[in-house]
């Protein structure tokens, strides 16, 4: 059984470390919790892993966001990975932030490299884990809110629940999508503030 985890963001320092970048930040400490590193390969940053017998290969693609599907389909056609075994790490403003939530299918939710993945694989039926970055901006900033760097206090929420979203990755590899949201997605949820 062999997986594709895909962490969408851009490449370049400009990007680095921006909340768009989520999925970039979520593979980072996965690859480094699963003593693997990423290389550059066509398409994208690519490091591959073992879980329990299972092959995973984590990628990084190097297209920009907006033209996500490119690598995704190099490389599920190369692994030769079906669908079902396609999991997308995705920013969500419409999450707040910390939030997690893993999806089996769905639209877009307006994220163009969930559109562009889509398209070009020809699928919607692939899972999603969505994970919430807050929509703390004024109407008319949302780039450059989502193009922005996280603050402090952000990063040390993001560094509570990464390695819990990790798990959940690592669960969907195991055991499937239902099962995973299931025993996860109730954990994704941020407790409300007294404030």
């Amino acid at each position: 059984m062999k997986y594709l985890i895909v962490g969408l963001g851009n490449i370049g320092d400009d990007y680095s470390d921006t909340r768009h970048n989520i999925g970039f930040t979520v593979l980072d400490a996965l690859a480094g919790a699963s003593n693997t590193f990423f290389t550059d390969k066509r398409y994208g940053s690519v490091a591959p892993a073992r879980y329990r017998g299972r092959d995973i290969i984590l990628l990084k693609p190097s297209t920009y966001m907006n033209l996500s599907g490119n690598a995704v389909r190099y490389w599920m056609d190369r692994e030769k990975i079906p669908a079902p075994n396609l999991l997308v790490v995705v920013d969500d403003i419409a999450l707040p932030l910390g939030s997690f939530r893993m999806r089996p299918k769905g639209s877009d939710g307006g994220h163009n490299g969930l559109a562009h993945i889509t398209s070009v694989i020809g699928t919607d039926v692939y899972t999603r884990l969505r994970i919430g970055i807050g929509n703390n901006f004024r109407k008319g900033s949302q780039v450059n809110y989502v193009l922005g760097q996280w603050n402090d206090e952000e990063k040390k929420i993001l560094n509570e629940r990464i390695p819990v979203i990790n798990e959940m990755i690592l669960s969907f590899v195991l055991t499937g999508t239902e099962l995973t949201m299931t025993a996860y997605n109730k954990l994704g949820k941020m407790p409300k503030s007294d404030d």
